[in-house]
């Protein structure tokens, strides 16, 4: 086997690791649950208590 070969498999290996990884961190961050926003007046004296503006 050549060097080119080599290289190319194991860049595929490294290239299927990463994805099966990224699934199953995607599955695990599902598995929380529903994501919920915070409530629109927690914001708003937050980004004034960072501005300075309250």
């Amino acid at each position: 086997m050549d060097r080119s070969k080599i290289v190319a498999i194991v860049t595929g290996g490294i290239s299927v690791l990463l994805a099966i990884a990224y699934l199953l961190l995607v599955q695990l961050l599902d598995f929380r649950g529903e994501m919920i926003p915070a409530p629109v007046s927690l914001l708003g004296s937050f980004w004034g208590s960072l501005c300075g503006l309250s």
